[in-house]
């Protein structure tokens, strides 16, 4: 009997202690997005899109209309019965059906693709009502206007109208002319090289002419003869491309250009149709990017009507979005600007006379996200509540009230119907998963479609933190996220590794799921480490002179900012500051190697990922934004570079690059090699044979186990 009680003893102190010892422990199959368990340890989601008004769940195997007051679901069609109609036979013609969409909100027609071709199916009459055969091609850009097509085939770009007539728009188009794709290496928010009028009868497309940019020689090892495979690839100070606007009617079967003048040194951006389909719009850029003008051309003659709008500046001016008009009133549209300090909303006439400015004060409005039109008011992301969280608001066109249509907390990504009267919402907050939201805009009443549970729940995860210290100014408040092992003890001391970017157009710490921690610091938490990640000045959305105070000298500011943050880490007890490492990747990668050498003292191990190394080998629009031109800037440049600091390496630093980086070219890295073979210090180096500036698939776990392992044997010790 006693030897029962003991046995029932030691088993109920098991059972206290089992949950914690029977968690399991992450890999880096499980964490990394090339992993093979990846996708089961993510956030459960649903696929949605808009019909109309009308909310649809698009899955593998059917799509379901949504009741948006209920979220009871119906079903639509399945794509079994898809492929039945489409009279396939035992071919699949679509292999599931979460990329459906349904691009005209009276009419029962879902739209459906593969890479040999693009369908429109009545899914109440079960059939196909149209199709093209051109899905394959390089650039595709389909109108549901007019069922044009616009791509390129072979270096030429076409048209094939609704009824299968296909025009050939150029003939010179080459590896050296290249139309109807991105162009000014997608800067400025560019990101395609065709653009369809409202009504679907004129195309826009870009021009770029790159015979006189230098190639880099990028090889392919491959083969068992490597071959050259050169990329156009325009310097800071050097040479860029030239381009060119063109429009085509397809009525009249002609090609007029926008002329707009000397295109030699200036950057086209941003173009956007008037709702009449007569009118284009585009803001224009100098070289130096401080002077930017909207000009209106009229779309049959390609000449200039008017220069509606211009902003200069003593550093940049940045035009990422193009003009929007607004749905009830054709003659008044939205332009974005940064001029008082923070991006917000302006309302013009067509004329260029400004209506009003819509919003105003010290938060940036991160995206306009649709229109309702019944109330003549416009659905925005901002970040008003909270410089790291992103939330929705309605804004009154007359009034200018803003109302929030959110709980006003954490990481909110809306997507508008088309009337605007409805939205739903995927957010998350710092421990919520992912919930999703069907949202009405005009009362803010919502309904919970989804609450993901937390995928992570039998694992053991590791404290996340999240917090403000000031800036090198003594002002300005910086957001950071520290991430601590699971087991965490305030009285031991830890290893501890600064994450850092630091870079523009980006930030690391959100107010969304762990503070919206990379999972790798999650794997490196559970190896006993500490991880710090603080947004320094130069990073997004938190106004213009947040933003440009790194002009001209990228890196100073932020090794700055970033050393306030390790004067932090030097606070807590729990750091072990004899054993500090860095790690970044691209800009990161660059201010890794700048904190290892212009504080050697201070950082024992660093790991670099595809580092700019000095700002002259960058590429044109995006190098000269922040830096001008080497020969305009050469104290910059000289401060920045860091080949005359190779002789400064006292720990131990691993460099890391994609061997075809075609972003931050290998003459990065080689030439900071080279000056470290003058200078006698001892880097490391590894190449990621035929990968470009991040790493693909499962390589990037092989990647992260690299760069974990370098910590474990250099770091810890």
């Amino acid at each position: 009997m006693m030897m029962k009680i003991k046995t029932w003893c030691f088993l109920t102190l098991l059972m206290l202690f089992l949950p914690m010892s029977a968690q399991k422990l992450f890999t880096l199959e499980d964490l990394n997005f090339g992993g093979t368990n990846y996708r089961n340890m993510q956030p459960q989601n649903m696929w949605l899109t808009w019909w109309g008004d009308e909310l649809i769940q698009t899955d593998v195997e059917e799509c379901s209309l949504i009741d948006k007051k209920t979220g009871k679901k119906t079903r639509l069609f399945t794509l079994e019965e898809v492929n039945q109609w489409t009279g396939a036979d035992d071919v699949k013609f679509v292999r599931h059906l979460m990329n459906a969409t349904f691009p005209y909100a009276d009419k029962p027609i879902v739209a459906l693709g593969n890479r040999k071709a693009f369908i429109l199916v009545d899914f109440k009459q079960h059939e196909i009502v149209w199709q093209d055969s051109i899905s394959g091609q390089t650039a595709n850009d389909w109108c549901a206007a007019s069922k044009a097509t616009a791509y390129v085939e072979n270096d030429q770009l076409y048209v094939v109208d609704a009824d299968g007539k296909k025009r050939q728009l150029t003939t010179d188009g080459s590896r050296n002319i290249v139309y109807g794709q991105s162009v000014h290496r997608n800067e400025f928010g560019i990101r395609k090289g065709t653009f369809w009028s409202p009504d679907g009868l004129r195309l826009a497309f870009y021009r770029m002419d790159q015979s006189m940019v230098t190639d880099y020689p990028q090889v392919d090892i491959f083969p068992r003869e490597a071959t050259h495979e050169p990329d156009k690839y325009p310097m800071a100070g050097m040479t860029s491309h030239v381009v060119t606007v063109g429009v085509y009617d397809i009525t009249t079967e002609k090609t007029v250009y926008l002329q707009a003048g000397d295109p030699t040194d200036r950057y086209f951006t941003n173009i956007a149709w008037a709702p009449d389909g007569n009118t284009i719009y585009m803001f224009e850029l100098n070289r130096d990017q401080n002077d930017c003008r909207l000009v209106s051309y009229n779309a049959t003659t390609g000449e200039k009507v008017k220069e509606l709008y211009r902003e200069t500046s003593d550093k940049y001016v940045e035009p990422l979005v193009p003009i929007q008009f607004l749905p009830w009133d054709n003659s008044q549209f939205i332009m974005q600007s940064q001029r008082d300090g923070y991006n917000h909303l302006y309302i013009y006439n067509k004329e260029g006379k400004l209506m009003k400015q819509l919003t105003s004060g010290k938060f940036v409005i991160q995206d306009v996200l649709g229109f309702n039109t019944q109330k003549k008011s416009i659905i925005v992301t901002s970040n008003e509540a909270n410089p790291i969280q992103h939330n929705t608001y309605s804004i009154d066109v007359k009034s200018g009230k803003r109302t929030l249509l959110d709980d006003g907390q954490g990481s909110h990504h809306a997507v508008v119907s088309e009337s605007g009267q409805w939205f739903y919402d995927k957010y998350t907050e710092p421990d919520v998963p992912r919930n999703i939201d069907i949202v009405q805009t005009k009362t803010g009443k919502s309904l919970r479609l989804m609450t993901s549970e937390d995928p992570w729940k039998d694992y053991s995860q590791p404290i996340f933190e999240c917090g403000i210290i000031k800036a090198a100014d003594g002002v300005t408040d910086l957001y950071y996220r520290m991430v601590k092992p699971a087991d965490f003890d305030p009285t031991k001391k830890y290893p501890t590794v600064i994450y850092v970017y630091g870079g523009p157009h980006a930030h690391n710490v959100e107010a969304s799921w762990h503070w919206h921690s990379r999972s790798w610091e999650t794997y490196m938490a559970q190896k006993g480490y500490i991880l710090f990640i603080l947004d320094n000045r130069g990073s997004e959305s938190r106004g213009r002179d947040f933003e440009q105070a790194t002009f001209r000298q990228l890196g100073q500011i932020e090794m700055q900012d970033q050393m306030k943050g390790v004067d932090y880490l030097r606070t807590l007890p729990y750091v072990d500051m004899n054993r500090l490492g860095v790690h970044g990747w691209s800009f990161g990668g660059f201010m890794t190697i700048t904190l290892m050498l212009n504080h050697p003292d201070v950082f024992k191990v660093g790991v670099a990922g595809g580092p700019v190394i000095d700002w002259k080998w960058y590429e044109v629009m995006y190098g000269e934004r922040y830096m001008d031109t080497p020969q305009t800037n050469p104290e910059g440049y000289a401060k920045s570079s860091l080949i005359s600091k190779a002789k400064n390496l006292k720990g131990k630093l691993q460099i890391i690059t994609g061997y075809n980086d075609n972003t931050v070219v290998p003459q990065h890295c080689l030439s900071f090699l080279d000056a470290c073979i003058k200078a006698g210090t001892q880097p490391d180096f590894f190449a990621y044979p035929g990968e470009e500036h991040n790493m693909r698939g499962h390589a990037s776990v092989h990647l992260h186990e690299r760069i974990t392992q370098y910590f474990e044997d250099y770091l810890k010790r």
